[in-house]
């Protein structure tokens, strides 16, 4: 019985992480582009893992293989690569319909921007105390 479960989940699994890890690559390469993230000297990877990390807490679904935490990582995606698409208006339009209405597209892009604003300031306070302690005083 146990083996014919794992067998029945594994693949479901399999795609979990392909959609996590999707994500994941994709909030790093935006960290690699973001600006502030360069002026303040921040480890991209740092900043990414410190996104992601936030964005999960906040993502629909309650744990990492909850189907709708699943389709959350693959609209967050999508969301994120936009500015690549051949056609972003009819993206944008996909992105309304996946995510099931203008207004929760919205709040998807408010998590992620707000994600990123505590990240930097968690990250700059932690950067303080080193200044801090290099400074003669």
């Amino acid at each position: 019985m146990k083996k014919k479960l794992l067998v029945l989940l594994f693949p479901l699994l399999l795609v979990a992480c392909a959609d996590k890890q999707q994500y994941e690559e994709v909030v790093l390469e935006e960290m690699k582009k973001e600006q502030d993230v360069k002026d303040y000297k921040i480890d991209p990877a740092y900043m990414a893992k410190c996104v992601i990390d936030t964005t999960y807490q906040r993502m629909p679904g309650f744990f990492a293989f909850d189907p709708d935490r699943l389709q959350a990582y693959r609209n967050y995606s999508k969301m994120l690569k936009m500015s690549l698409a051949q056609d972003p208006q009819k993206t944008l339009e996909e992105l309304r319909k996946d995510f099931g209405s203008p207004q929760e597209l919205a709040k998807a892009h408010s998590v992620y921007t707000e994600s990123i604003m505590d990240c930097y300031t968690a990250i700059l306070h932690e950067k303080d105390p080193e200044d801090q302690a290099k400074t003669p005083g």
